[in-house]
């Protein structure tokens, strides 16, 4: 699955969720697919929207928090699933989209083709942890995750895209991203 069919499959899920979104090519695609109040883009800071993820999830029991973050941003901050799982959110939905590459920078490989990122967080200790290969797995498991007490665990394999990528940039300032987030939540 593409990240496109992937983030469309979710689309129609997220109902009034708030989501916080990786840098790159992640928020990019999102925004491109449907722009919302409550999308928190991450703008060049790569590793931090899970632990941004985790600060609203806490602060904001009511709400439902998804984050959507990339393989090797959350291996650049695999400290915050071992936070995520000891703090335990039960508002929390981790979308991870693994294509196996750092793609906003070129497609150099990763190492989650090696390491399976689900199973560091079971290992960590999230709720529940689940890998997804299709738009139709993806949108089950994420219905699941939706009937269950978080924090639960999504890796969504998708494919590596080739070529230019052709999805637009966030067009909102960082301070407009923080503003109307801040409105939404």
């Amino acid at each position: 699955m593409t990240l496109e069919q992937a983030m469309l499959a979710l689309q129609p899920l997220l109902g009034d969720a708030v989501v916080v979104h990786a840098n790159g090519h992640i928020s990019r695609r999102s925004f491109t697919v449907e722009d919302r109040p409550g999308n928190f883009y991450m703008i060049g800071s790569m590793g931090l929207a899970s632990s941004i993820g985790l600060g609203v999830a806490l602060a904001r029991p009511d709400r439902r928090v998804v984050l959507y973050d990339g393989d090797g941003n959350l291996l650049m901050n695999l400290g915050s699933a071992a936070m995520i799982a000891h703090t335990r959110p039960e508002n929390l939905i981790h979308v991870v989209f693994d294509n196996g590459v750092y793609a906003s920078t070129g497609n150099q490989p990763a190492i989650s083709q090696t390491v399976p990122l689900e199973k560091i967080a079971e290992a960590a200790g999230y709720a529940h942890c689940v890998r997804a290969q299709s738009p139709e797995a993806l949108a089950g498991a994420f219905a699941a995750c939706l009937a269950q007490a978080g924090p639960t665990f999504i890796l969504a394999e998708i494919e590596v895209e080739t070529g230019p990528f052709k999805a637009g940039r966030v067009t909102h300032t960082p301070e407009e991203i923080r503003d109307r987030f801040a409105a939404a939540i």
